[in-house]
């Protein structure tokens, strides 16, 4: 089994890679831009059938998916973060967006100092929103950071997996995020999903009053429709799409695109898995 082959394998079966610091060196050897990817969860309720960590499980699933296709630094998770949201269902634990905006510029800032230039933040909750705060400073600094998955990089993995339901309505222990834990953590869907589904379309207020203020159950999407095939080709179009994100950080210059092209501005990603405009009260890139 080749080094990669283990580490992939040792990392499936957990949240912590497996690397050890020779593993490090020997992949950034000759690399003009080496390459960090910060999975960034939370720990909140996700419905009676879905674990508190869902978010943390599937900011790892899609960063595993990353470190199996391009050769970056996967970074163990940060399992805590905005869910204020979600306060009035017990097990939901918050840290302040000072706190969140503060470890990713202290983790961006130990990299650095170790020879590691670019760092990508997989968000896995849509709660986070101060992500993309962190993301626009620094790129201002000069630093090189990125934000992934934006809305489009969900729209076209919903597109190609099959999913049926929509990112406005797809919010939050849905079809998306039960699909990719069905693949990724099978053991740890609880039966209940497949009659679960509940749907709250507008959500306009929801940073005043939280998910209680729209859900009884916790569940705002179809859990039902979830299937591990979609969850599959969920991770797979997402890590196609990181392709041009790693194009981007480890290229000569950091600019943005000309303007109409596909490839995304460094820096410019949205919060994924429900990250959306508080006015319009949608969470735009899905789950949240």
């Amino acid at each position: 089994m080749s080094g990669s082959d283990i580490r992939t394998a040792a990392t499936a079966y957990g949240l912590v890679p497996a690397d050890t610091t020779e593993d490090v060196r020997a992949r950034g050897a000759g690399a003009a831009t080496r390459v960090a990817v910060l999975p960034v969860g939370s720990f909140e309720q996700h419905g009676p059938y879905l674990p508190l960590a869902t978010d943390t499980l599937v900011a790892c699933a899609i960063a595993r998916e990353i470190a199996g296709t391009y050769p970056v630094h996967l970074l163990p998770p940060v399992t805590i973060a905005c869910s204020h949201e979600h306060a009035a269902w017990p097990g939901t634990v918050s840290i302040s967006s000072v706190t969140l905006h503060s470890v990713v510029r202290d983790i961006a800032a130990s990299l650095r100092r170790s020879g590691v230039e670019a760092l990508v933040l997989v968000n896995g909750h849509g709660g986070n929103y101060v992500l993309g705060n962190a993301v626009q400073e620094s790129s201002a600094r000069g630093e090189r950071m990125a934000l992934f998955p934006a809305p489009e990089d969900w729209e076209a993995a919903r597109e190609r997996s099959g999913v049926e339901t929509s990112l406005l309505t797809d919010m939050h222990a849905g079809e998306i995020e039960t699909s990719i834990l069905l693949h990724a953590h099978p053991e740890l869907v609880r039966p209940g999903y497949e009659s679960a589904d509940f749907v709250a379309d507008d959500r306009r207020h929801l940073l005043t009053l939280g998910m209680s203020a729209y859900t009884d159950s916790g569940v705002i999407g179809r859990p039902s429709l979830g299937s591990a095939e979609k969850g599959k080709e969920l991770l797979a179009s997402l890590a196609d799409s990181f392709g041009a994100y790693f194009a981007l950080l480890t290229s000569a210059g950091s600019g943005a695109p000309a303007r109409g092209a596909s490839t995304p501005a460094l820096g410019t990603g949205t919060p994924a898995l429900g990250a959306g405009t508080p006015s319009a009260g949608a969470e735009a890139a899905g789950s949240e």
